[in-house]
């Protein structure tokens, strides 16, 4: 007989370990026989013993397991979900804790790759700290011995749909209809064949994109007419990519609307457009960015990834000009759409572009602007900033405000603009737009220095352009 290859598995190997900090992921940072562990769920100044889960030759991950001295900051979590959910990563610290862990994380990266330090550090902007997500794409599946439909988030570091009854990051009417959704769900023909939900929430229009591989009968449409109904929900249908959602209810008048207060502008958006998922922060936000970029009256102003026009209009309020570009023609329209929607068309101006190859010459063409903002997606405005630094002073504008959602594009951008550049970062600070997650929205202000001569350029032509460009 042949030996059996039935192996007994492996004892699951755990240390003990001293936290030494935190990494932008949540996890806590230490380090065994000289070996760095990041830890999920542990806290710096904790002791804790924890499970390996991956073991690299430099590295290792690792879970908690038990908490042998805690830190003042832990908390109990609010949701039962959080530790098998995903959509959390930091609800044992403490709210206020975790915004000054962000901030010090994103200090830390400016001064690491950007080599700059900021000549202050602006007090971090916070709202609520739950209820606030109003846009989440939640996940679909229906799984029998898990007791039917699921709706909600994937599980930590998953591919499987987390079992939940509520979230307490969403608005709460939209929590308590986790479980109903999905029971009317399991309904419908095609209910295997539904992998996700887009939530929007508007400001008096909740809308569900239902995204369906296959047809939906007439029994099906019925039966979400009835749900959307009784609980105020404005169903879109998505049979294919997210252009092809459709309004379920096409003579509903309602529109799906956010409002920025601080600017009495109002902003119209289709479900799977991107807007920002924290409307209290969004308001505050655009408030800092508008103030920071200290606008006068006669300002032309540069408002890059303007998307449906979130800074622009709020801008042309307080300015003579905005123009936007966006590498979107769908929300190009948008913005166009909500300028005049708020009487703004005569102030601004929206085209589609590529702003991931644009180069000076192609900045220059643009025109003078006083003014830039500009709020990327996760992989920055590298080519943007390059082409500011290579355009002639006179295209270089006297202020520049950078909204960022990853503050490691952010500091190698401003290693750009500020060691290669001819700018100075005055100010910097988190927006904690995503509460209880990993995720760090930033915002940096950068003026160009008044004396700056670009390498090689003769002093005296330098200073001459400066004073053509004044």
């Amino acid at each position: 007989m042949g030996r059996s290859r039935n192996r007994t598995p492996a004892a699951p190997v755990q240390v003990k370990l001293v936290v030494e900090s935190i990494d932008l992921e949540g996890n806590g940072v230490g380090h065994v026989d000289g070996k760095v562990h990041f830890v999920d769920g542990a806290i710096t100044g904790e002791t804790v013993v924890a499970e390996v889960t991956r073991s690299k030759p430099s590295y290792a991950r690792a879970i908690t397991r038990q908490v042998l001295s805690e830190s003042a900051l832990r908390v109990k979590p609010k949701c039962p979900h959080f530790g098998t959910c995903g959509g959390c990563a930091v609800q044992h610290i403490e709210p206020d804790a975790q915004v000054a862990i962000k901030n010090r994380a994103l200090e830390d990266l400016l001064e690491r790759i950007g080599r700059q330090k900021p000549e202050q550090m602006m007090r971090p902007m916070v709202g609520p700290f739950w209820g606030y997500r109003h846009r989440a794409r939640l996940t679909v599946r229906f799984v029998e011995k898990k007791g039917g439909m699921l709706v909600g988030f994937h599980e930590k570091g998953s591919s499987y749909v987390a079992t939940m009854t509520e979230c307490h990051v969403l608005p709460k009417r939209i929590s308590d209809l986790l479980v109903p959704i999905g029971r009317m769900l399991e309904t419908l023909s095609i209910y295997t064949r539904i992998p996700q939900l887009e939530l929007a929430v508007g400001h008096e229009v909740t809308a569900l994109v239902l995204r369906h591989l296959e047809p939906l009968s007439d029994g099906d449409l019925n039966t979400l007419r009835v749900f959307g109904q009784a609980h105020g929900i404005d169903w879109w249908l998505q049979p294919e990519g997210p252009a092809s959602a459709y309004r379920l209810e096409a003579d509903v008048p309602r529109e799906l609307a956010y409002h920025i207060p601080s600017f009495g502008v109002q902003m119209r958006f289709r479900p799977t457009d991107f807007t920002q998922v924290n409307h209290w922060i969004n308001d505050s936000m655009v408030s800092r960015a508008v103030s920071l970029l200290d606008l006068k009256p006669e300002d032309r102003v540069l408002d890059l990834f303007c998307g449906l026009g979130n800074f622009s209009l709020p801008l042309a309020t307080r300015s003579r000009f905005v123009k936007g570009f966006e590498g979107s023609q769908d929300l190009v329209d948008r913005a166009g759409a909500n300028a005049v929607l708020n009487g703004l068309q005569d102030k601004t101006e929206f085209h589609v572009r590529n702003l991931f190859e644009v180069e000076s010459p192609e900045w220059e063409s643009w025109g003078q602007f006083d003014k830039v903002l500009i709020d990327p997606p996760r992989d920055g405005a590298l080519e943007i900033c390059k082409a500011i630094v290579g355009a002639k002073p006179a295209y270089q504008p006297r202020r520049i405000v950078y909204v960022s959602c990853n503050p490691a594009t952010l500091a190698r951008d401003v290693a750009v603009l500020c060691c290669a550049g001819p700018y100075v970062l005055k100010q910097a600070g988190v927006i904690n737009m995503f509460p209880h997650t990993s995720h760090v929205e930033s915002i940096a202000v950068f003026e160009r220095k008044a004396d700056w001569v670009p390498i090689g350029a003769p002093a005296e032509q330098g200073a001459a352009t400066e004073l053509r460009a004044e």
